[in-house]
């Protein structure tokens, strides 16, 4: 199968990061959000990121133009009859997920592959609510998709090999690195990655050491380019609860319980980068003080 128009059901964070990688690669990418503000939010972000890259100098100034005219928005889901593979970058929901894909199952012909971005959610769970589930696959991108290249391909109960080798072919025609990983919860990079960011929150809660500090000796010590307390800003305090709810659900473990920090600082509106404050805080999207 020739994939040539990909659509990416939300612009959030990780969607609008997934559709400048499909644009990039040269693809026709149709981005869908409920809130025409979202999505001009997202575009806007989409130009500030390349303009960045041509004054890097990693981008020629016409590539920009070009990736520009490969991404459009809509908040009209039946614009993703025209898609061939639609990639779904919701909040980690399975209700959320299946009531998307109940919808696209009506617009989308029976050739377009279904993905799903999720991090934590079976695939065979959410391929459950679709009538493809022979033409659903997992497609974990990492955050930021636009700069990290892996992601995480898993195939569920009853994805078919046809499907399995279109996706992974897409994966790499993206210019990424797939990985494959069974249908499990948290795949490779949460089942670590969820317990370890909750226990640099509980460092906070204790009060062994203040978020800069913890982000500088990972970051220094490790060798990571993000410290773990940046990294949960840049992924927010909403979508972190979420996470560790679906990843402790499904595994009892201790340490992926959500712990009671988040839940206050959600409540206090301190989610992160996005709203200028989360365990730093920020201005003009850069950190500026613990």
């Amino acid at each position: 199968m020739t994939i040539q128009t990909v659509g990416v059901a939300g612009c959030g964070t990780m969607g609008a990061g997934i559709a400048i990688v499909a644009a990039r690669a040269g693809f026709r990418t149709l981005v869908f959000d409920l809130q025409q503000a979202a999505l001009d939010r997202a575009r806007e972000q989409t130009e500030a990121f390349l303009r960045k890259s041509v004054e890097r100098g990693k981008l020629a100034p016409e590539q920009l133009t070009q990736i520009m005219a490969n991404w459009s928005g809509t908040t009209d889901i039946a614009r993703f009859g025209e898609c061939d593979i639609v990639i779904e970058a919701v909040f980690e929901d399975l209700k959320l997920k299946h009531d998307l894909f109940r919808q696209l199952d009506q617009v989308c012909g029976p050739r377009t592959i279904f993905a799903s971005n999720t991090s934590t959610i079976s695939i065979t769970e959410i391929a459950g609510g679709t009538t493809r589930a022979d033409r659903f696959v997992g497609m974990h991108f990492c955050l930021p998709a636009q700069l990290m290249k892996l992601v995480e391909m898993s195939p569920g109960m009853n994805t078919s090999a046809a499907t399995w080798d279109a996706a992974w072919a897409f994966c790499k025609a993206l210019g990424q690195t797939p990985v494959k990983t069974q249908d499990t919860p948290g795949f490779i990079l949460n089942y670590f990655l969820i317990p370890f960011n909750n226990d640099a929150i509980r460092l906070v809660e204790q009060g062994v050491a203040a978020p800069a500090e913890i982000d500088k000796a990972i970051k220094t010590a490790m060798g990571y380019p993000m410290g773990p307390l940046e990294l949960l800003d840049l992924v927010g305090m909403d979508t972190q609860r979420l996470l560790c709810e679906a990843m402790h659900a499904l595994t009892n473990e201790p340490r992926a319980a959500c712990p009671a920090l988040v839940r206050r600082m959600i409540a206090a509106g301190h989610l992160g980068k996005k709203t200028g404050r989360g365990f730093h805080q920020y201005r003009d999207s850069k950190m500026y003080g613990a």
